[in-house]
């Protein structure tokens, strides 16, 4: 989002990003990076019993901070709300000052666990659905999230927009390498496997383990560097010991970005095995390092990867192939180069954040257009509007009908509403002589 954001400042928009910062943070609340107003907010300082109390608790912090955000520095024409850790603050704001509301929808619950399994689960499951009900447009990575989103959420498929990520190539094409950075991960002689990314189940990362005898019965020189941490690491340090290929699997836990990108200017190969992957950004992070990729043929990963041309694609779930793969760009230096020239070209054609920002924005634009072409973009006074409340509540229409005899559809003024209809039944059912 970092770099959507600063690439939609260069397009002339003013963008306010609103995230969550950790105490102590220096300016927590509000600077501008690079163009971007971006407003920090820490999370409530007392203890919860569960990790959705306390995102309902920061979606209450979100909304402190919207609020004042609009009274300071609006008026805004449109919110945009990423996944549904924010789905009940993007849907307040989007109510309380009725302008449109855009969703991403980055992953889902099903997709990450394979189906829904238990009730945490669900309920997530539940939030999603009822963030892209809420949303004007939703957005998705791939075409892969396109029919996933559809399917599991029954979205009309003219309400979805893939809009892909993309990859600022300079980056890490220009990145400079410390010295003796390579030899705290690799032997001089050892060619090096590179995978980035969180150790859990659906980054496959366990099926590279299990390719490796493989890759080193073929290339006794290959050298497996692991980055990232996860629920996953103990049990992966372990099962390379089982192997007995620990001595060539250096697990470097958490790296910061600028690691990252150096090991991958010295990676002789990326590999990326998930078993489940909406886009698979870090192939092209690898793409733009220019460090030819191995991907397994899933979600994102096979829209981006195309087999021979610009990254070799592995069968899913399956260490033969995925070791089969390896070992062709180990052991052919032109195949290698080929792919990554071709993939070079690639990133900076098609995923160039400047393109993707303007793709975004033109979604903004008709989003906005079609709002301004609606009634709900009216806003009537405060005065209009408690008239319209205390009409539902009495159970006159404009002081005159009765409530039996109102149109549903007038009950709030002309406009149809479900909570203020069920409120004016309950109250009409319990008589009108104390609601005055």
């Amino acid at each position: 989002m970092e770099d959507l954001t600063q690439a939609l400042v260069q397009e002339n928009q003013e963008v306010h990003v609103l995230t969550i910062g950790q105490a102590g943070e220096e300016q927590l609340h509000s600077r501008r990076q690079k163009g971007v107003f971006v407003h920090r907010v820490e999370a409530y300082p007392i203890h919860t019993p569960d990790f959705l109390t306390w995102v309902l608790q920061l979606n209450i912090r979100f909304l402190e901070e919207a609020m004042r955000l609009f009274s300071t520095a609006g008026p805004f024409h449109l919110i945009h709300a990423h996944d549904w850790l924010v789905a009940f603050a993007g849907r307040a704001l989007k109510h309380a000052y009725r302008i449109p509301l855009v969703a991403t929808i980055h992953a889902t619950e099903a997709g990450r666990n394979r189906g829904i399994h238990n009730d945490l689960q669900r309920y997530i499951h539940s939030v999603e659905w009822w963030l892209t009900y809420e949303a004007w447009k939703v957005i998705v990575c791939s075409q892969h999230m396109r029919e996933e989103v559809q399917g599991l959420f029954q979205v009309p498929p003219d309400k979805i927009t893939v809009i892909p990520n993309g990859v600022v190539v300079s980056k890490f094409s220009s990145v400079q390498v410390d010295p003796g950075l390579r030899q705290r991960y690799a032997l001089p002689y050892e060619k090096i496997i590179f995978f980035v990314g969180r150790l859990v189940v659906e980054k496959g990362v366990q099926v590279l383990l299990e390719a490796m005898p493989k890759v080193l019965e073929a290339c006794p020189e290959a050298k497996l560097v692991v980055a990232g941490q996860g629920p996953m690491e103990g049990e992966l340090k372990g099962r390379a010991w089982e192997l007995g290929i620990a001595h060539k699997v250096a697990f470097t836990g958490y790296i910061d970005d600028r690691t990252r990108n150096q090991l991958y200017r010295v990676a002789d190969v990326a590999v990326f095995p998930s078993l489940y992957e909406p886009f698979g950004i870090v192939a092209l992070e690898a793409m733009a390092s220019g460090v030819p990729v191995v991907v397994s043929e899933t979600g994102g990963l096979k829209e981006i990867v195309t087999h021979q041309v610009n990254g070799l694609r592995a069968f899913p779930g399956n260490p033969n192939s995925l070791a089969d793969n390896i070992i062709a760009i180990l052991r052919d230096k032109a195949l290698a180069s080929a792919l990554r020239k071709a993939a070079s070209r690639l990133v900076k054609e098609v995923y160039d954040w400047r393109q993707i920002a303007r793709r975004t924005l033109e979604l903004y634009h008709s989003v906005y257009e079609e709002y301004r072409r609606t009634p709900w973009s009216e806003r009537s006074s405060v005065i209009h509007r408690f008239r319209r409340y205390a009409s539902a509540l009495v159970g006159y229409n404009e002081g005159k009908a009765s409530f039996k005899e109102t149109p549903e559809g007038d009950l709030m003024g002309g406009r149809y509403d479900l909570v203020g209809y069920r409120a004016a039944l309950v109250n009409q059912k319990r008589g009108r002589e104390g609601l005055i």
